[in-house]
Protein backbone atom coordinates (compact mmCIF):
# COMPACT_ATOMS: atom_id res chain seq x y z
CA UNK A 1 0.00 0.00 0.00
CA UNK A 2 1.73 3.11 -1.23
CA UNK A 3 -0.31 5.38 1.39
CA UNK A 4 1.48 3.56 4.55
CA UNK A 5 3.32 5.47 6.35
CA UNK A 6 7.33 3.99 6.57
CA UNK A 7 7.27 4.58 10.60
CA UNK A 8 4.27 2.67 11.90
CA UNK A 9 5.39 2.94 15.39
CA UNK A 10 5.08 6.93 15.19
CA UNK A 11 1.79 6.55 13.17
CA UNK A 12 0.10 3.83 14.99
CA UNK A 13 -3.08 2.19 12.82
CA UNK A 14 -4.54 3.92 9.98
CA UNK A 15 -7.79 3.29 8.01
CA UNK A 16 -7.97 5.88 5.71
CA UNK A 17 -5.48 6.91 3.11
CA UNK A 18 -6.88 10.26 3.17
CA UNK A 19 -5.60 10.62 6.72
CA UNK A 20 -1.66 11.28 5.12
CA UNK A 21 -1.39 14.52 3.29
CA UNK A 22 1.76 14.32 1.96
CA UNK A 23 5.47 12.80 1.98
CA UNK A 24 7.33 14.62 4.27
CA UNK A 25 11.52 15.28 4.04
CA UNK A 26 12.25 11.78 5.43
CA UNK A 27 9.99 10.09 3.66
CA UNK A 28 7.26 9.09 6.00
CA UNK A 29 3.43 10.54 5.31
CA UNK A 30 2.44 13.48 7.85
CA UNK A 31 -0.93 13.08 9.35
CA UNK A 32 -3.52 15.51 8.32
CA UNK A 33 -4.48 17.36 11.27
CA UNK A 34 -8.06 18.78 11.86
CA UNK A 35 -7.52 22.23 13.64
CA UNK A 36 -10.84 21.88 15.85
CA UNK A 37 -10.26 21.91 19.62
CA UNK A 38 -11.07 17.73 20.63
CA UNK A 39 -11.31 18.65 24.28
CA UNK A 40 -13.75 21.69 23.46
CA UNK A 41 -15.77 18.82 21.04
CA UNK A 42 -15.46 16.35 23.92
CA UNK A 43 -16.85 18.18 26.39
CA UNK A 44 -19.74 19.60 24.36
CA UNK A 45 -20.58 16.06 23.45
CA UNK A 46 -20.65 14.46 27.00
CA UNK A 47 -22.91 18.04 28.02
CA UNK A 48 -25.24 17.31 25.15
CA UNK A 49 -25.65 13.63 25.91
CA UNK A 50 -25.89 14.24 29.65
CA UNK A 51 -28.53 17.05 28.71
CA UNK A 52 -30.65 14.30 26.33
CA UNK A 53 -30.66 11.92 29.44
CA UNK A 54 -31.94 14.40 31.57
CA UNK A 55 -34.93 15.38 29.00
CA UNK A 56 -35.16 11.70 28.97
CA UNK A 57 -36.08 10.58 32.27
CA UNK A 58 -38.29 14.29 32.42
CA UNK A 59 -40.57 12.91 29.96
CA UNK A 60 -40.73 9.29 30.63
CA UNK A 61 -44.82 9.32 31.98
CA UNK A 62 -45.57 11.16 28.46
CA UNK A 63 -45.84 8.04 26.28
CA UNK A 64 -47.55 5.57 28.36
CA UNK A 65 -50.68 3.37 27.21
CA UNK A 66 -53.72 5.66 26.63
CA UNK A 67 -56.91 4.36 28.82
CA UNK A 68 -59.55 3.44 25.58
CA UNK A 69 -62.43 2.91 28.26
CA UNK A 70 -65.24 5.19 26.32
CA UNK A 71 -66.91 5.63 29.19
CA UNK A 72 -64.19 7.51 31.17
CA UNK A 73 -62.75 9.31 28.73
CA UNK A 74 -64.82 10.92 25.78
CA UNK A 75 -63.22 10.53 21.94
CA UNK A 76 -61.69 13.39 21.52
CA UNK A 77 -59.85 13.56 24.55
CA UNK A 78 -58.58 10.24 23.54
CA UNK A 79 -58.08 10.74 20.30
CA UNK A 80 -55.80 13.97 21.56
CA UNK A 81 -54.08 11.60 23.56
CA UNK A 82 -53.19 9.53 20.99
CA UNK A 83 -51.74 12.37 19.13
CA UNK A 84 -49.45 13.57 22.16
CA UNK A 85 -48.70 10.16 22.63
CA UNK A 86 -47.15 9.35 18.71
CA UNK A 87 -45.42 13.13 19.32
CA UNK A 88 -43.91 11.77 22.31
CA UNK A 89 -43.09 8.46 20.54
CA UNK A 90 -41.35 10.54 18.36
CA UNK A 91 -39.66 12.83 19.75
CA UNK A 92 -38.13 9.58 22.02
CA UNK A 93 -37.08 8.53 18.78
CA UNK A 94 -34.98 11.35 17.47
CA UNK A 95 -33.74 11.63 21.34
CA UNK A 96 -32.19 8.06 20.85
CA UNK A 97 -30.91 8.45 17.12
CA UNK A 98 -29.28 11.90 18.58
CA UNK A 99 -28.17 9.89 21.88
CA UNK A 100 -26.10 7.61 19.23
CA UNK A 101 -24.95 9.28 17.39
CA UNK A 102 -23.02 10.84 20.46
CA UNK A 103 -21.63 7.87 21.71
CA UNK A 104 -19.82 7.02 18.51
CA UNK A 105 -18.55 10.45 18.04
CA UNK A 106 -17.09 9.87 21.47
CA UNK A 107 -15.96 6.20 20.55
CA UNK A 108 -13.94 8.14 17.40
CA UNK A 109 -12.48 10.71 19.46
CA UNK A 110 -11.26 7.89 21.65
CA UNK A 111 -9.88 5.89 18.74
CA UNK A 112 -8.65 8.97 17.03
CA UNK A 113 -10.46 9.01 14.11
CA UNK A 114 -13.04 11.70 14.70
CA UNK A 115 -13.25 14.95 12.03
CA UNK A 116 -12.29 12.21 9.42
CA UNK A 117 -15.69 11.04 6.75
CA UNK A 118 -16.64 7.48 7.42
CA UNK A 119 -17.58 7.37 4.03
CA UNK A 120 -14.61 8.53 2.22
CA UNK A 121 -11.84 9.47 4.83
CA UNK A 122 -11.60 12.60 3.46
CA UNK A 123 -10.96 15.50 6.74
CA UNK A 124 -14.91 17.06 7.64
CA UNK A 125 -14.68 20.61 8.02
CA UNK A 126 -14.31 22.56 11.14
CA UNK A 127 -16.77 24.07 10.97
CA UNK A 128 -19.45 21.27 9.55
CA UNK A 129 -17.98 19.34 13.11
CA UNK A 130 -18.64 23.10 15.67
CA UNK A 131 -22.51 23.06 14.21
CA UNK A 132 -22.81 19.34 14.80
CA UNK A 133 -19.98 17.64 16.43
CA UNK A 134 -21.68 14.01 15.91
CA UNK A 135 -21.47 14.43 12.19
CA UNK A 136 -20.37 11.27 10.74
CA UNK A 137 -19.49 12.76 6.29
CA UNK A 138 -18.23 15.49 5.19
CA UNK A 139 -20.78 17.78 3.29
CA UNK A 140 -19.92 15.76 -0.16
CA UNK A 141 -20.74 12.22 1.16
CA UNK A 142 -23.45 13.76 2.89
CA UNK A 143 -25.27 15.29 -0.11
CA UNK A 144 -24.31 12.59 -2.12
CA UNK A 145 -25.92 10.02 0.44
CA UNK A 146 -29.21 12.69 0.38
CA UNK A 147 -30.25 12.38 -3.46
Amino acid sequence: NHYAPQNRAFFGSFSHPARYDCLSPTGCYKRRVNPIDHEAIKLKLLQTRDALRELELSSAGSSEVVELDQSRVGRLSRMDALQGQAMSLEVKRRREVQLNRIEVALQRLERNEYGDCVRCGEVIESKRLEFDPAVLLCIDCANAAES
